[in-house]
């Protein structure tokens, strides 16, 4: 009878007992306040995942629209004046506005948002710097992108040497007579005539920019053509009155 009421008591214990040293498992179902607080643990890590990875993306997008306000203030101060200069050397104004094809595709191109209007600024910005390039070349082979006085030079220059050269020219073909003294009067007004006429050409070959004055440089005219003149005319004078 021991046996039997000993072996019930075993039977009937409690689950949480230790039985040589080790805990039961726990029902399939486990604690409902233990798997609501990890579920939870999980749900708050997913949504601060979430919230550093939007922030990030907010700075990122913030960087980006900063920076494209940035380039397209400097393309649009380029492009302002490439259109003076191209102005400048003839380019029709109708040719430097975009046509609404070129416009619907740039409009496309900027879909993408901030980072993509920034690339396209970006691409913008390097071929206005290929386009200034291509102009400073152009210059530097052009009298137009000379200095003033070195390519207003190019017109006073044979303005003032051809009475000289025709003087002289006539003196040696005739000699100290008649038509090299005819030749010597009739140039004494020319100084003034090569002047004017390059104080002319200067402005219809070198135009001024909108807005400004064309740099005829006349001191240094006056002097080119009063300076041939002067010493050509001493010259046969001197030729003629020793012959």
């Amino acid at each position: 009878m021991s046996d039997g009421g000993a072996g019930g008591r075993a039977a009937t214990a409690v689950p949480g007992q230790r039985d040589g040293g080790r805990v039961p498992a726990q029902p399939a179902g486990g604690d409902p306040v233990s798997t609501a607080w990890t579920e939870y643990l999980a749900a708050a890590r997913q949504l601060d995942g979430v919230r550093r990875d939007a922030v990030t993306a907010a700075g990122e997008q913030a960087r980006s629209v900063q920076a494209a306000r940035e380039e397209l203030t400097a393309v649009r101060t380029r492009l302002a004046s490439q259109e003076a200069r191209l102005r400048e050397l003839g380019v029709p104004p109708i040719s430097l506005v975009p046509t609404p094809p070129e416009l619907t595709e740039a409009a496309r191109s900027m879909a993408g948002g901030p980072a993509a209007v920034l690339a396209g600024l970006r691409a913008a910005h390097d071929r206005a710097e290929a386009a200034d390039l291509a102009l400073a070349a152009r210059g530097r082979v052009s009298p137009a992108g000379w200095p003033a006085p070195l390519r207003n030079l190019l017109v006073y220059a044979p303005l003032a040497l051809l009475v000289p050269v025709i003087q002289v020219a006539v003196y040696l073909a005739t000699g100290p007579g008649a038509a090299s003294v005819a030749a010597l009067i009739c140039g004494l007004p020319m100084p003034a005539v090569a002047f004017a006429a390059g104080w002319i050409g200067t402005a219809r070959l070198f135009p001024a920019r909108p807005g400004g004055r064309a740099d005829r440089t006349t001191r240094l005219g006056a002097l080119v053509c009063l300076v041939p003149a002067v010493l050509v005319t001493a010259g046969l004078l001197l030729a003629i009155l020793a012959g």
